[in-house]
């Protein structure tokens, strides 16, 4: 950076707008790796040209007018990311999968260990807030976040769009329009507030039955209208009676997994390591992201990218013997 003539100082306080910027980009892209690269072009970006920074707004929207241009760049193929339940209806449980789909097309959790800040975000980073997103125009995408999430100023949105406030204002109502019908659309279980304590009591119960496999235990804890979907595999369900066919059924061989508590998308999450045929241990298997309505579970996302996904979310590579021997114990 030694070239670029910025001070050590305004490079400090650039560095200090990464966090907030990725949770930014992450919703914006849908990938959280996505989202990091997205973040380090656009600092780059605003490193490099932080002698010409006149100061007319803000830092904080400048760095964000910049973040802004790099996703929009992203997104200019047209390309959007989605869940199974955007691109078909649900199936039964009891048959399998069709092949793997390109891991490309979906919607990718992302890592959260801050308790205060997941609390903070709130249902602004839920796997169905971000997949609802995707289907906004990317303008109108970037507006809603930052007015609704960030709360931006519409004259401060409207300058870093290049447009009028008037402008802006159209395409926060259009883009609050649209989410509206997504969420009456998708029909699912009412995301009704669910306070920190009551959400890891179900978090414990839910791994604990998983690990039993105790099918009548998860139905008390599923929502009667749960659902079940396992990118990146098209395939997903609704409803209890499906997602128990899974279970007993082609998904039989997660009989006996252990789950590893982690964060993401501000929800509970899980590292889920299925047993070896040879009884030597563990291996992964999948990262399950859990939702939440009231007293309920209303969906389990079940990422089999385990390889990648696993390192990011600070997850063991397997697990050993101990571990089938302590659950014994």
């Amino acid at each position: 950076m030694g070239d670029t003539g910025v001070s050590g100082t305004a490079v400090e306080g650039l560095e200090g707008y990464r966090r907030e910027l990725t949770a930014y980009c992450y919703r914006m892209l849908g990938s959280y790796a996505e989202a990091e690269d997205a973040v380090q072009e656009a600092l780059v970006r605003a490193w490099r040209s932080m002698d010409r920074f006149e100061g007319r707004s803000a830092l904080r929207s400048w760095v964000y007018r910049i973040a802004t241009n790099v996703c929009l760049d992203a997104l200019a193929s047209g390309r959007r990311r989605a869940l199974p339940m955007d691109l078909s209806g649900p199936s039964e449980g009891g048959t399998p999968p069709a092949l793997p789909q390109d891991a490309a097309l979906w919607v990718e959790p992302c890592p959260g260990d801050d308790p205060e800040a997941a609390a903070a975000m709130g249902e602004s980073v839920r796997l169905a807030f971000v997949a609802a997103l995707q289907h906004l125009p990317p303008r109108q995408r970037a507006t809603l976040v930052l007015r609704d999430v960030l709360r931006f100023s519409a004259r401060e949105v409207a300058d870093l769009h290049g447009c009028t406030v008037a402008s802006a204002n159209s395409a926060l109502q259009r883009a609050r329009a649209t989410l509206a019908d997504r969420r009456r659309a998708t029909d699912g279980p009412a995301a009704r507030p669910c306070g920190d304590s009551v959400r890891q009591v179900l978090a414990e119960r839910y791994a604990a039955a998983f690990s039993r496999y105790d099918m009548e235990e998860l139905k008390m804890l599923l929502h009667v209208d749960a659902t079940l979907c396992l990118p990146p595999y098209a395939k997903w369900m609704r409803g209890v009676p499906d997602i128990q066919a899974w279970l007993t059924g082609p998904a039989i061989g997660c009989r006996g997994s252990r789950l590893v508590p982690t964060t993401a998308n501000g929800s509970p999450a899980f590292g889920q390591y299925r047993p070896r045929s040879d009884g030597t241990g563990y291996v992964p298997w999948a990262l399950q992201v859990v939702d939440f309505a009231g007293d309920r579970i209303a969906g389990i996302t079940a990422f089999r990218d385990t390889e990648r996904l696993f390192p990011l979310f600070a997850l063991p590579d397997h697990l050993g013997e101990e571990v089938r021997q302590g659950a014994r114990a």
